[in-house]
């Protein structure tokens, strides 16, 4: 069973003792036109779509209803694999599920083309060990910089340039867990297999729908290139925009913030805050105003017994992490006429 090895699995740390030190400082030729496909393809769906929209009339701004149906349905699944599977069930923990529902939706997260399971979830643990310190995967605010340049740098950094960094040392430790299912080691082996499906499969069905190739090329680039070049920036802008921009309710260590647009378009994840104060927290919306369909999801899962042991917060808990209100400095010649007052 060697083809089940984490390291040809999953492609973390297993060149470590096999180059010399130079070549750890920056990530490995094939990995590095992997990311470039997977910033680039996605991209030219977006271009893809723009010229498909030239001079139609019919559906609403130009999009076809076929197109909108195959968009909706793969961001939905894709993207509820990656927001419920990835993050909050195999990296955070949050619930629990039958077997065959984790896997599941470890396979609807590879359709979102962004990244093996595994190394998805141990680069977020590493983020939440060390959010916004030096080793932080993805941190805007680690660069040294000052003013705009900092800003902008960060903020490129924490959006698409880490994603062409090599991976952080020993960062298979934070996914043992994982290592150890060989099922889920499987499903890793198929990662191509899974984004090629999430492509194909729109394909097919609006071919189906209209009857015609045109169809067949429309459904690979709205329910696919589309969907994912749309994913992907969403889930960047959690570490970018989410770091840097929106309203902190909670204390944590870090620079995490709540963001009411990034929040509705990342089904839930924008509530990014209230994330970083409660970690195992299934629900991420924790206000009854912030909207977090996830969440939604998992409280439907565990009406029909596909969730249980979903883990929330209590008011008690969150009371406790409130963040306090910034201290008023007194003014030094205040503090001298207080200290020179008599009491009659």
């Amino acid at each position: 069973m060697d083809m089940l090895t984490p390291a040809r699995t999953w492609g973390v740390n297993d060149h470590k003792h096999t180059h010399p030190p130079e070549l750890l400082e920056r990530m490995r030729w094939p990995q590095r036109i992997a990311m470039l496909a997977t910033v680039i393809l996605p991209f030219l769906g977006f271009l893809g779509a723009i010229a498909l929209l030239w001079h139609r009339q019919d559906g609403i701004f130009g999009i076809g209803w076929g197109e909108m149906i195959v968009m909706i349905v793969m961001y939905s699944i894709a993207g509820f694999g990656v927001t419920i599977g990835y993050h909050r069930l195999l990296t955070h923990k949050s619930f629990d599920c039958p077997r065959w529902v984790r896997l599941t939706l470890a396979i609807f997260g590879s359709s979102a083309a962004q990244g093996m399971t595994i190394r998805w979830v141990a680069t977020h643990r590493r983020h939440h060990q060390l959010s916004d310190m030096d080793g932080d995967p993805h941190s805007p605010h680690t660069h040294g910089f000052d003013g705009l340049r900092g800003l902008i740098v960060g903020l490129w950094h924490a959006h698409i340039g880490w994603t062409f960094d090599v991976d952080r040392p020993n960062l298979e430790r934070s996914v043992q867990d994982l290592l150890a299912d060989k099922a889920m080691l499987f499903i890793d082996q198929l990662y191509l297999l899974w984004v090629a499906l999430g492509i194909f499969i729109p394909a097919v069905a609006l071919s189906l729908w209209t009857g015609t190739w045109e169809g067949f090329l429309a459904g690979m680039i709205w329910g696919g290139l589309l969907r994912i070049f749309l994913m992907l920036h969403v889930t960047w802008s959690i570490n970018s925009v989410c770091h840097v921009f929106g309203s902190r309710e909670f204390e944590s260590s870090d620079h995490s913030t709540n963001n009411f647009p990034i929040a509705l378009v990342s089904l839930g994840e924008g509530w990014h805050n209230n994330h970083h104060a409660f970690p195992t927290s299934a629900r991420h919306g924790l206000r009854w105003w912030q909207f977090d369909s996830s969440y939604v999801i998992i409280k439907l899962m565990s009406y029909v017994g596909l969730a249980y042991n979903v883990r929330v917060p209590n008011e008690a808990a969150m009371q406790a992490k409130l963040k306090k209100p910034a201290a008023v400095e007194t003014p030094e010649f205040a503090k001298v006429e207080a200290s020179t007052q008599t009491v009659e």
